[in-house]
């Protein structure tokens, strides 16, 4: 640049900092006009528009950097990441195929391109990359901590195992890395963490999500043994912890729930010129921990399927047809800017960007839990598409929630009423989406699936246009990778052990049965 488009650039990001969008936008579109292939120009104006709430002028600054995107992997980084925040599969891809990270051995840049491949489901190439980056001399405790997750992912548990151990050794108060490790196989009273737990308790910074991870481990460990007292004393603090930290707004969610059976009343129809032409998604929705990781395998095992993973492809795709930028998968405002939607575009986009993934098979399924909110959606933008709801008897479901630490995702699992409101909403909107799009959703009962396996599956299938294969049925011999909590389990043999867990906590739980029953 000559010295004045560098005091431009300077002034532009100056009123980013200063959080002056329009000023900074115009700077920034006076740079593109005499230095078009300016990549960090166009990577920072990206951002401007995404705060001005913006999606698809964003995503095309960031396609028009691909062309001559310099060896920078800095910028490839930040560029990669920006195209798959914003539901540019294809486009990420492509920035993933630059010959600068071929040949790169910076450690940490190999590291964030890696939670990229990671991000788009896929776990072989994130591993490699991560290898990479080891190999590169990267070796701290988070580096291990995520290397550890992609071993569990991709089936190599006793490698998992080992490498959380290092992660443990060099980082004793890294609270995710001791629940993963509780996780990863059954605790016994001959070979446990209990001691190393208590320990870290005193270690973690009080009141931190890395402190409520300790709690966590520590309540999987005392349940697997049987200390089933101190094991819910356990839970209950880790839940506390992470309730204060969250919060939960009953009345925003289901303004939010209220709002989308307003938005579709009526009987649901297909858009016009609705996308049709290849392979085609299956949907898996439900409550999270409601066995919807264990129908993906069934289905996933079928020839004609290929198995991807949990995508939030859809959530993206309709955030770029509204043109309405954010975080949660719905909101108030998206949903507002929803009421002059193209659905055959939602349609269309959604394709384009997940297609390639079901290579040369008929299906992919697409396993995201929270798209049980997306039905109506999915009913009149993709009307080929089938939807598979996992149903799990509510006490089951909701204190499986509530023992799994999702982070900041699921606010209202870390209370009881939160869950049990959570809960009515969830079976409220269930049920609207029956009456007004009758046949188009698929109930699969988790205690059918894993009680009578073949006669659930073939039922599936049926509804799926799939003839039956006994393959489907033989889970632990799928190979797929997994990345969800369910990762470690879901590779043996299908069983019945987790139906009845919440009974060994039937006194305390008391108020979400009561706050349940009350619902019915």
């Amino acid at each position: 640049m000559n010295p004045a488009d560098s005091a431009t650039w300077a002034q532009a990001q100056q009123h980013v900092a200063a959080r002056r969008w329009d000023q900074a936008a115009a700077q920034l579109q006076a740079l593109l006009r005499t230095h078009a292939d300016a990549a960090p120009v166009r990577l920072l104006l990206a951002g401007v528009i995404l705060a001005q709430g913006g999606v698809r002028a964003a995503a095309e600054q960031l396609i028009a950097t691909l062309p001559s995107l310099p060896a920078d992997m800095h910028l490839i980084c930040r560029v990669a990441q920006s195209l798959a925040k914003l539901g540019e599969t294809a486009a990420t891809l492509q920035c993933l195929e630059h010959p600068e990270i071929a040949r790169n051995r910076s450690g940490p840049a190999l590291l964030a391109l890696a939670h990229v491949r990671q991000g788009l489901g896929q776990h072989e190439q994130a591993l490699a990359l991560m290898e990479r980056a080891r190999a590169a001399g990267l070796n701290d405790a988070d580096f291990l901590y995520f290397h550890a997750l992609q071993l569990q992912f991709n089936g190599r548990i006793a490698e998992a195992e080992a490498e959380l151990e290092a992660c443990l050794a060099k980082g004793p108060s890294f609270g995710r890395a001791s629940l993963t490790l509780a996780r990863i196989r059954r605790q016994t009273a001959d070979s446990n963490h209990l001691d190393t737990l208590r320990a870290r308790l005193a270690l973690v910074p009080q009141g931190s999500e890395d402190h409520a991870a300790v709690e966590f481990a520590l309540h999987k460990e005392l349940d697997d043994i049987g200390r089933h007292d101190q094991a819910w004393e356990a839970l209950q603090r880790g839940n506390d912890i992470m309730h204060r930290r969250l919060g939960y707004d009953a009345a925003a969610e289901e303004a939010v729930f209220d709002a989308l059976i307003e938005r579709f009343p009526q009987p649901l129809q297909a858009a016009e010129a609705a996308p049709a032409g290849g392979p085609q998604p299956i949907f898996i929705v439900g409550m999270p921990r409601s066995g919807t990781t264990l129908l993906e395998r069934i289905v996933g095992n079928h020839s004609q399927v290929a198995p991807v993973g949990e995508l939030a492809d859809l959530p993206k795709q309709l955030r770029w047809t509204a043109d309405r930028h954010g975080h949660p998968l719905l909101d108030l405002p998206l949903l507002e800017a929803t009421r002059t939607l193209d659905m055959a575009l939602l349609g269309r986009r959604y394709l384009q960007q997940t297609q390639w993934r079901a290579g040369d098979r008929r299906y992919y399924v697409d396993k995201l839990p929270p798209n049980f909110m997306l039905v109506g959606f999915i009913r009149q933008a993709l009307p080929q598409a089938k939807i598979l709801h996992m149903v799990r008897e509510p006490m089951e479901v909701c204190f499986s929630n509530y023992r799994a630490l999702f982070g900041d995702a699921y606010a209202y699992s870390y209370d009881l009423e939160s869950l049990a409101h959570h809960y009515r909403q969830y079976r409220r909107l269930m049920a609207h989406w029956h009456r007004v799009a009758p046949g188009f959703v698929l109930d699969v009962a988790y205690d059918a699936l894993v009680r009578d396996t073949d006669s659930t599956a073939r039922r599936v299938l049926d509804f799926c246009g799939l003839p039956f294969q006994a393959q489907c049925l033989d889970t632990a011999g799928n190979r797929a990778p997994v990345a969800t909590l369910s990762s470690a389990q879901v590779r043996a043999p299908i069983h019945q052990r987790a139906s009845g867990e919440w009974r060994r906590y039937a006194e305390p739980l008391q108020p979400l049965q009561r706050a349940l029953a009350a619902a019915d």
